[in-house]
């Protein structure tokens, strides 16, 4: 039963969310989304990835009604512990059991906890969501396949903490460690875009909307998130299935470097002085003010911005707000409000549009003869990115973003997790290979190394290749694959495999490295 239910978590830097599949036959994938935010007046295929805990480290909400919460501004919240966009703390860090995550009012956490319970819910609320629609049937975490996406640029540290945390929440029992699966994101996406159908996409005054499917179609999928951008390049072979062209890759200059943007801008507006006072005093107001621009920069025009009145009463100790804006290009002062133009509001997009600008041309340089580029992401909801991208690489090739970029990803993840080998070929991320000893040759080895057995003199340490980067690895190709794919992609699950394979040791005078 459980390779036939799917259940697939998109833990996103600024949103997360699931899909499911509850199908029996591999051909039919039965797609539903949950939706959120029926508490705040909203409907979206995601919520905010924050997490709220009381001040004995006790689980209270996630998402939105986590947010509502602590927005409330009651003497309890300022007692508790908040944690929001916490995912990018694995980005380029050294992992420990021991990380810990600071909140906004300088308490801190262990990050494995904060991760494992943001999962715990995600499972449970899928588990209770299933549930009620399949007529109170009783389901565990032991009937589903789970699939967790990843960003590409992840490194097998922060994969083995999410496959811990996935542990520590329940997800992953004793017997079970086969029931999850880690889908990278661009990946997810690029499965679920090869299914969807002409109306699927945003047409952009190009021709056709539809995505090729024919063999020998390339294309780049763009994954636009909240902390990290992601690309990936594929070829559509004989079967639909996929064939990675380029080495998975991307950065951290994604939507929340915008974010960021627009936070110095407010801060150069208002003065160091009075905005970092106001950001210690009233944390409550900024996550407010934060999460209102996260809805206002998806559109590509002037935005209007309500004034907290803390902020207000701050800086008019100081002068008049007018004063404030005097200098100010493209942002005003009116009764109240802070009004940005969509030029101005544009410029806080800059640097993360140069940077997926430049990784795209790179990749276009490199002769792939590409033939569409795929953004997908709740970035890519933007349309002020959709239009530079757009604008950019037109003559290059045809650019298309699906209805609703936000969703792709889980609902790929469902069918990846369905058939994880729709991708038949991959580009090996690292050079793998063993410690092993050979004869020892007085031209070619180090004297240090050098050692003696009944067979005569041998040296050790010796690096013996199994695979190279960037090689082409696929599915099937024995165990130096399971070092190259299994271990990388799902912590240290492939690397025990490859010792069953040998009967539980290395083959003799061999060992891994």
């Amino acid at each position: 039963m459980g390779e036939s239910y799917i259940i697939a978590i998109d833990f996103g830097t600024a949103y997360s969310g699931y899909a499911f599949s509850l199908t029996s036959r591999q051909e039919e994938v039965d797609l539903h989304v949950k939706f959120w935010g029926e508490e705040v007046g909203r409907e979206t295929p995601k919520t905010p990835t924050c997490i709220l805990f009381d001040e004995n480290e006790e689980f209270v909400s996630f998402g939105y009604k986590a947010m509502q919460t602590y927005l409330k501004k009651s003497e309890e919240s300022k007692r508790q512990f908040f944690f929001n966009c916490f995912k990018m703390l694995l980005y380029d860090k050294t992992i420990t059991t021991d990380l810990t995550i600071k909140a906004p009012n300088g308490k801190e956490m262990k990050a494995l906890k904060v991760f494992a319970e943001a999962l715990r819910f995600l499972k449970e609320d899928a588990l209770k969501t299933i549930e009620q629609n399949t007529g109170g049937k009783k389901f565990t975490e032991s009937d589903f396949t789970w699939v967790l996406t990843i960003p590409t640029i992840w490194d097998n540290s922060a994969k083995q903490f999410m496959r811990e945390a996935a542990t520590k929440a329940g997800i992953v029992r004793n017997g079970t460690g086969n029931n999850l699966v880690f889908a990278l994101e661009p990946e997810a996406a690029s499965v679920h875009c090869k299914k969807l159908p002409p109306e699927g996409f945003i047409a952009e005054k190009q021709g056709g909307n539809k995505l090729d499917q024919s063999p020998g179609t390339r294309y780049i999928v763009v994954d636009c998130g909240g902390g990290t951008i992601d690309i990936t390049v594929h070829e559509v072979l004989k079967g639909g299935v996929l064939k990675e062209l380029h080495k998975a890759s991307g950065n951290d200059i994604a939507g929340q470097r915008v974010d960021r943007k627009f936070k110095e801008f407010l801060r150069d507006t208002f003065s160091a002085e009075v905005w970092d006072e106001y950001e210690e005093k009233c944390p409550h107001e900024v996550a407010s003010i934060m999460y209102d621009f996260t809805l206002f920069k998806k559109n590509d025009e002037d935005i209007e911005i309500i004034c907290p009145l803390n902020l207000g009463m701050m800086a008019q100790k100081k002068q008049n707000m007018e004063e404030f804006f005097k200098h100010v290009q493209g942002a005003s002062w009116d009764e109240g409000s802070i009004n940005i133009s969509k030029q101005k509001l544009r410029t806080f997009f800059e640097e993360s549009l140069k940077s997926i600008t430049l990784s795209l041309t790179e990749i276009l340089n490199k002769g792939f003869k590409i033939d569409y580029i795929l953004l997908v992401g709740g970035f890519a909801e933007s349309q002020i990115l959709q239009k530079h991208i757009h604008d950019e690489f037109i003559d290059n090739c045809k650019v298309l973003c699906p209805f609703r970029p936000q969703e792709i990803i889980m609902k790929g993840a469902v069918e990846f997790g369905r058939n994880q080998g729709v991708v038949a070929s991959r580009k090996s991320a690292y050079t793998y290979g063993l410690c092993v000893s050979e004869p020892f040759s007085e031209s070619k080895h180090r004297a240090d190394k050098k050692y003696t057995t009944n067979e005569g003199y041998w040296c050790t340490d010796v690096f013996s290749k199994l695979v190279e980067i960037d090689e082409d690895v696929g599915p099937c190709q024995g165990p130096w694959f399971e070092i190259a794919f299994s271990w990388s992609g799902s912590g240290r699950g492939g690397l025990r495999d490859l010792l069953k394979s040998w009967g539980g040791s290395p083959p003799k005078g061999s060992s891994q490295k």
